[in-house]
């Protein structure tokens, strides 16, 4: 794997929230190549390679996206709809991690292609928890397509 390969890339505008769900990866040794990009118009820049991200390897997709819906400049449901519907990157696992438990994100998320969708538990033990199990199964367990 490069050294600049990405296995994560978590899309959250809440440093709060960053620093919990980077303290739980690391926590569980799953904090090597993790990515942090704080809106949604960042993070479809960094997987389709434009803006500040255009001399990136498309081809070098991250194993995982961690995508809050709640985002600033371009909302986390648009940002799934657009990585879902583009050849180059539906493929991507996108687990839905959000602090919202509304019915209708959750069925539009799946809807969309969402792979996972996970409310943020409160306690910190309990998030932790909930990180390990995530990037466990994504990054070691799944077995995505060559």
């Amino acid at each position: 794997m490069p050294d600049d390969e990405v296995e994560i890339l978590l899309v959250e505008d809440n440093p709060a929230d960053v620093e919990l769900t980077l303290r739980a990866l690391t926590k569980h040794n799953l904090a090597n190549k993790v990515l942090v990009v704080g809106d949604g118009a960042e993070a479809l820049d960094y997987l389709f390679a434009t803006g500040s991200y255009a001399g990136r390897a498309m081809h070098e997709a991250p194993r995982v996206v961690f995508l809050d819906l709640k985002l600033p400049k371009v909302g986390g449901l648009e940002v799934l709809q657009r990585v879902k519907s583009d050849e180059r990157t539906k493929r991507i696992p996108v687990v839905i991690l959000t602090s919202s438990n509304e019915e209708r994100d959750i069925v539009m998320s799946y809807e969309l292609g969402g792979n996972s969708y996970v409310v943020k538990p409160v306690d910190f033990e309990r998030f932790s928890e909930a990180i390990q199990e995530l990037g466990l199964y994504w990054l070691v367990v799944n077995r995505p397509p060559v």
